[in-house]
């Protein structure tokens, strides 16, 4: 990841939601991402996570600490209330909101009292269990259909004071799962149950589905994630007034190169000389 700019402009239960008692669960082998470089790949494949999970990967690189940067604006905002329940999309797939919102989950769950929650609610295409390093064979959508608890689901992840509910399965109707009133009481019911707890949400591009814009309803704000030269400024533009200026916490620009050598230069120094 390039530069993340924070464009952070104020346009602005199933009652067994429990992670206390939850079995801890390793990160399961996952296969080498030959664009890592070969010391990521020897020193933390076999941990399960995915390189590309930069704030346990590569805690001193500058994407790391960009997260850590997006983290402090969301935990100490100038004005208004923290929120609570923020959702991460973007317009189009390949964008990176399922990377941004990985490494915002950890680097939050780093906190003194932060607790996070993860939930995929990319039903159609999920990513978060790859990235994390865990397997996808039930999940957010065996709630929403009823067929399993809360609390068989959740995933007390290795990584402190992180837990994790997986997508489950694809399924033909997503839209309709996701916009009922199941899903809603249940991220209510999730932001509520303790004080410290962050849930944060992969929610699937705004610009080619319709679940989008209802759990747009149902969150305190959401973080929109623009790839550098890809997506248009007035596709951007169009999805944001879509999904609510008012709850549009920043803009991540992914992939943007410009001036990170300069700035690059000194981040490294910086680092070399406090140590």
């Amino acid at each position: 990841m390039g530069k993340i700019t924070n464009a952070f402009e104020r346009y602005q239960r199933d009652k067994a939601v429990k992670t206390e008692s939850l079995p801890l669960r390793e990160p399961e082998d996952l296969a080498p991402d030959e664009s890592a470089s070969p010391l990521i790949r020897e020193t933390f494949l076999h941990r399960g996570f995915d390189p590309k999970l930069v704030v346990l990967s590569a805690p001193e690189s500058l994407e790391a600490e960009n997260f850590r940067i997006l983290k402090s604006q969301i935990l100490y905002p100038k004005e208004g209330k923290v929120p609570k329940t923020i959702m991460v999309t973007s317009a189009f797939p390949g964008e990176g909101k399922t990377f941004v919102a990985a490494n915002l989950a950890v680097s939050m769950g780093q906190g003194v009292t932060e607790t996070i929650l993860m939930v995929d609610c990319d039903l159609r295409r999920p990513a978060l269990h790859r990235i994390l390093g865990y397997s996808n064979d039930q999940g957010l959508h065996d709630y929403l259909t009823g067929t399993k608890h809360i609390s068989d689901l959740l995933v007390r992840t290795k990584y402190e004071k992180l837990s994790l509910l997986t997508a489950g399965r694809s399924v033909h109707n997503p839209s309709e799962l996701l916009a009922s009133a199941r899903m809603k009481q249940f991220v209510e019911e999730a932001k509520a149950r303790y004080e410290d707890r962050f849930v944060i949400l992969d929610v699937p591009p705004s610009q080619i589905t319709a679940e989008t814009s209802v759990l747009a309803n149902y969150v305190d704000a959401i973080i929109f994630v623009v790839m550098a030269q890809k997506t248009p400024r007035e596709t951007v533009q169009r999805n944001i007034e879509n999904l609510g200026k008012a709850k549009i916490l920043g803009i991540v620009l992914n992939g943007y190169n410009q001036s990170r050598k300069p700035y690059y230069k000194y981040y490294k120094r910086y680092y070399s000389d406090s140590t």
